[in-house]
């Protein structure tokens, strides 16, 4: 019995160390309408900051895989989230929208470092279909952040200005790293090894990278919805802040639901065919929602929405553990590269596709669309080895 507790805390450990982005980015999105009227600069200046936010997390993830692998989990989540919490603090003093891009970016940065660790430390316990489960597992955890957080900021915004959702992320990180030091056990004995050639070895293994590729795409339409959620529901819906939250709850609900379907669905199906039609309804969602862009109603939109998101269930924990279990000496690097590709290549797509905002949704179901097909081609040429 006390095997199965500690196994359920340390799925929960690992969940809240992989929550570090969802609750940097989710907490604030109620808050870019009011950033915006402080700065006196446009909304789009301020959804700007969530791919500089993205851009810096993949950044801290190049840096964080070597210093997972040299310095073990543990140390290197607790150095990870104080950088964390003491940029998420600085924030509060920000004079300009530059001055909160910049330190978002070193924000993100160390939480690039945090999350490393939680992907390392599930290849090093567990293995094939057993790892896609434990990663579909901790993302079911994981997606009660998105849940729970814009109800947060949007509790935070309604009572406070801006600033105290970046005092609720500087304790969250600290309280985070109080846990993870007296708590999260050392799964990881040093090896020697040279970072570059680590980095090679990663980089040359096609297959691997196969799947790291198709999470990125993934999750450039995930970021790309994202990011417009607040111009979709607040600003085209006219729905108030307050009510905000229950729009973007109700994507994480079916996720979470649609996450326990998957971990059946491994008992009898290859991880990759579940990756391959999740993809590929993600595609057809993008296709609806480009041939109904102009007269599209909320009740539509928030179910083409929810079923996009709701794929990610069956895309992320499988392409996780279908990437990693090539690199039992490597976790580290191979979870920094896995960062890379889906934070900052996600970062990189989102940013092209925000860069064709209109008041229409046209962008967004274009975006999505080509996104979600070249998605799939990645994962049609995926042969298991």
């Amino acid at each position: 019995m006390k095997n199965s507790i500690n196994h359920i805390y340390l799925i929960i450990l690992l969940s809240i160390l992989s929550s570090v982005a969802p609750m940097g980015v989710d907490t604030y999105l109620p808050s870019i309408p009011d950033i915006a009227k402080s700065f006196d600069v446009s909304i789009h200046k301020v959804e700007l900051s969530l791919s500089i936010f993205l851009i810096g997390f993949s950044i801290g993830q190049i840096f964080g895989g070597p210093i997972s692998d040299r310095y073990g989990r543990k140390k290197s989540s607790v150095f990870g989230l104080l950088g964390y919490g003491i940029f998420s603090f600085i924030i509060i003093f920000s004079t300009s929208i530059y001055e909160l891009w910049v330190y978002r970016f070193f924000e993100a940065f160390f939480g690039g470092i945090v999350v490393v660790n939680a992907a390392a430390a599930v290849r090093d316990r567990f293995h094939g279909a057993e790892a896609a489960k434990v990663f579909s597992l901790i993302g079911m955890v994981r997606s009660l952040a998105p849940l729970l957080a814009p109800a947060i900021g949007a509790f935070i915004i309604h009572f406070f200005h801006w600033e105290a959702i970046f005092i609720f992320l500087t304790l969250y990180a600290f309280i985070v790293a109080f846990f993870v030091y007296k708590d999260l056990p050392e799964s990881y004995t040093y090896s020697k090894q040279n970072i570059i050639e680590s980095y090679k070895i990663v980089l040359k293994h096609k297959i691997a990278i196969k799947a790291m590729l198709a999470l990125g795409f993934s999750f450039g339409g995930f970021f790309i919805i994202i990011a417009k959620t607040s111009f979709i529901y607040i600003e085209h819906f006219k729905i108030q802040t307050d009510y905000f939250p229950f729009f973007f709850g109700i994507n994480f609900i079916i996720l979470i639901s649609m996450i326990k379907v998957n971990v059946s669905l491994l008992k009898k199906f290859n991880p990759v065919e579940l990756v391959k039609i999740a993809i590929l309804i993600q595609t057809a969602a993008g296709i609806l929602f480009v041939f109904n862009y102009e007269n599209i109603g909320l009740v539509t939109i928030v179910i083409l929405i929810a079923i996009y998101m709701s794929m990610m269930a069956f895309i992320f924990g499988n392409c996780m553990a279908l990437a990693l279990e090539h690199f039992p000496k490597n976790a580290g690097v191979a979870s920094g590269v896995i960062g890379v590709l889906q934070f900052g290549l996600g970062a990189i797509i989102s940013s092209i596709a925000l860069s064709f905002h209109n008041e229409t949704f046209l962008p967004i179901a274009l975006s999505i669309s080509v996104i979600s097909f070249f998605a799939y081609l990645i994962m049609r040429t995926y042969k298991n080895v």
